[in-house]
């Protein structure tokens, strides 16, 4: 069902059926949420004129990612980027997406979310899951540091392998934040009472969403970097990239 082998110059694990390539991501501990340091560092990006629009709705919203807590995650594999329209494609064969320009891009499910996610032999990632792979062992805005993102941080695409390892952080996972990636925890505003381990929080209801910089690609001002942000999470609503992740091979 695995092979492993060595992808942009790092170890990974590609699944034999669908050619889906996943990276390892390790044991660890981290702080899972938007702390007042990043706080901090988005109020020095307003303040230096780096924002568009008031940043009072996002300052407003940010208990919904608080409070910031010590979250045990144990190793599993992740997709090295959202899906693509042509991997979906493996157990949809008939999908067909209205968002994606070629079959390398991302694909974002609406009506066939629910037809994927019975097909796919893997799970969606726990919130914490996504936020430790994503952070890379970082405690920045995004891995890249606290600066501004920018637009050439978006990887919508991955028909060029070159720019696809360029944009990888350090568990060598590329585009996290670029589309809005479904996880598997039930929507819940704030992180109380949340469990120190990486377990999602279930339930019924919308699921929570991260990322999804690239969907409002071309940006039109109203800060829409914000949604590249490690920390940044919302209720899912309409459309998703699926990014699985399933448990690490036997040896």
């Amino acid at each position: 069902m695995w092979t492993e082998e060595i992808v942009a110059s790092r170890p990974a694990w590609r699944h034999t059926m669908s050619g889906v390539v996943f990276r390892e991501v390790p044991r660890g501990t981290f702080r899972m949420g938007l702390s007042d340091a990043e706080l901090d560092s988005v109020r020095a990006i307003e303040r230096s004129g780096g924002a568009e629009d008031t940043l009072e709705p996002f300052f407003a919203g940010a208990g919904d990612a608080q409070p910031v807590r010590e979250v045990r995650v144990d190793p599993f594999l992740i997709a090295r980027h959202p899906l693509t329209v042509a991997q979906i494609r493996h157990w949809l064969p008939e999908y067909e997406d209205d968002y994606a320009d070629k079959d390398s891009g991302t694909a974002r499910l609406e009506d066939d979310l629910d037809d994927l996610l019975e097909a796919l032999p893997f799970r969606l990632p726990s919130e914490a899951e996504w936020e430790y792979a994503a952070r890379a062992g970082t405690t920045t805005l995004t891995f890249r540091g606290d600066g501004k993102p920018s637009e050439d941080q978006i990887l919508d695409d991955f028909g060029d392998e070159e720019r696809t390892a360029a944009g990888e952080n350090a568990f060598g996972l590329a585009a996290m934040g670029s589309a809005n990636e479904i996880c598997a925890d039930v929507w819940i505003p704030g992180f109380a009472g949340a469990p120190a381990d990486a377990r999602p929080r279930t339930g019924d209801g919308h699921r929570t969403v991260r990322g999804g910089a690239a969907d409002l690609y071309p940006w039109q001002g109203c800060d829409e970097w914000l949604l590249l942000l490690s920390a940044t999470r919302y209720e899912h609503a309409q459309f998703t990239a699926v990014r699985p992740v399933a448990p690490l091979p036997s040896r």
